[in-house]
């Protein structure tokens, strides 16, 4: 008997959907439903429009990187370590280690914090530290397939948000008018908040972890002539799908809170779980549960992304075995990195350093890093020496520009609102 046809067709979709989709998905993590939640709560539903402005700038950076790891079968930071300068690649992860740890920190306390309001009896501690075992393990005792396969499934906790504005009466017009009409106030907030949006949806780290993860995906290659187009093809598919959805999921959670919270004059919203409480009188429990599972699921979606994009940088720069399709004896240092990672995100909790303003700090060093960052990939995109025929096409090195002068604006901006 012959498979049908359309379940055979979704079957091959979802198979290739693999590093784009999960990196997208991650970038939604904890600490970005927090600034998406105070976007939607400080200011209505006038951020709506970011969403469609923010996918193809990622897009066409994460594609760049995707596309760096598959030609060249190394992370981004070997390429920069072979082609550039040494000293350029030590600033960088030395400024991006203790932003990406302080970003782990602030996830694994929203997700303990989330917990706890589900379940008040337990400790918001107790919580966290679980999961911080639970990733821990997870993550140096399976194989990559099973860690990527995991991981996929819970990207699909994200849809969640989708459903929670649909709990409330909607003005369409209204929203139709915020999403494809801009509307920009010149004032110190707004500004500040797009800084954020920009901030959390382009960040360093998911850069770094593409280009390795398309190298772990496609395994590696003698050379660049071994590349098959068709891995290109697939590949930027999966990329625009994993954006799409990023930018999908941001849209919805600002919707959510843009009508509920900022109807309600509830403009101040720090946290995840400030998010989670102040839908549930509002929203009622239907639409608070979503919210606060969907915050656990990212967490446990993001914290390996982020934990692996410290390790594949350090294991790159040093000249360590690294992999997560290694086991821990071939690769001891990077899983050890990886633990240690995850670990001292969590006592950062417990030493009472406050998770919104390691997050500033973590803006601030993601929106140095960030513009020059772009410029390199960009001018690795563009160089035959490493790229061969897979160099950049107009439409690529267009976003990339435009990417780069949003980016540098941001940076700007966000010395001046501060």
């Amino acid at each position: 008997m012959e498979p049908n046809p359309v379940k055979k067709t979704k079957r091959n979709f979802w198979k290739l959907l693999g590093p784009g989709f999960i990196t997208g998905a991650s970038d939604d993590d904890p600490s970005g439903i927090a600034t998406y939640s105070q976007a939607g709560a400080g200011f209505g539903l006038s951020t709506l429009w970011t969403a469609l402005v923010s996918f193809p700038l990622m897009a066409a950076i994460q594609g760049m990187c995707a596309r760096i790891g598959i030609v060249t079968s190394a992370g981004l930071t070997t390429t920069l370590k072979k082609h550039y300068s040494k000293t350029l690649l030590y600033v960088f992860v030395i400024i991006s280690f203790p932003a990406i740890i302080l970003n782990i920190g602030a996830d694994i306390a929203g997700m303990g914090a989330v917990a706890n309001m589900l379940c008040p009896s337990v400790h918001a501690i107790i919580f966290s530290f679980v999961f911080v075992v639970l990733l821990i393990v997870s993550l140096i005792y399976f194989p990559y397939k099973k860690i990527a396969s995991v991981l996929k499934w819970l990207c699909l906790t994200l849809m969640l948000y989708i459903l929670v504005p649909f709990l409330v009466h909607q003005d369409i017009g209204a929203i139709l008018r915020a999403t494809f009409i801009p509307q920009i106030h010149w004032d110190k907030e707004y500004v500040a908040i797009l800084v954020a949006i920009l901030g959390t949806t382009i960040s360093p780290y998911l850069f770094f972890w593409q280009t390795s993860m398309e190298t772990e995906e496609h395994g590696a290659r003698m050379n660049r002539l071994m590349v098959d187009k068709a891995d290109v093809k697939d590949m930027r598919l999966d990329v625009n799908v994993g954006m799409f959805f990023s930018n999908f999921v941001m849209y919805f959670i600002i919707l959510a809170t843009g009508s509920v919270l900022f109807k309600e004059g509830i403009k101040n919203i720090n946290t995840v779980q400030d998010a989670a409480s102040a839908l549930k009188p509002l929203a009622g429990n239907s639409a608070y549960l979503l919210f606060a599972i969907g915050v656990i699921g990212t967490g446990l979606l993001a914290i390996p992304v982020l934990a692996g994009s410290v390790s594949y940088m350090l294991a790159e720069t040093f000249g360590w075995k690294e992999g997560l399709n290694k086991k821990w004896h071939q690769a001891k240092r990077f899983y050890l990195i990886l633990a240690i990672s995850i670990a001292i995100g969590f006592v950062i909790n417990l030493i009472g350093i406050n998770p919104i303003k390691a997050l500033i700090f973590t803006a601030i060093a993601y929106g140095v890093t960030a513009p020059i960052l772009i410029a390199i990939i960009l001018h690795i995109c563009n160089n035959k020496k490493i790229m061969g025929e897979f160099t950049n096409g107009i439409l690529s090195n267009i976003l990339g520009w435009v990417t780069l002068i949003v980016m540098t604006a941001a940076a700007i901006a966000l010395f001046v609102t501060m």
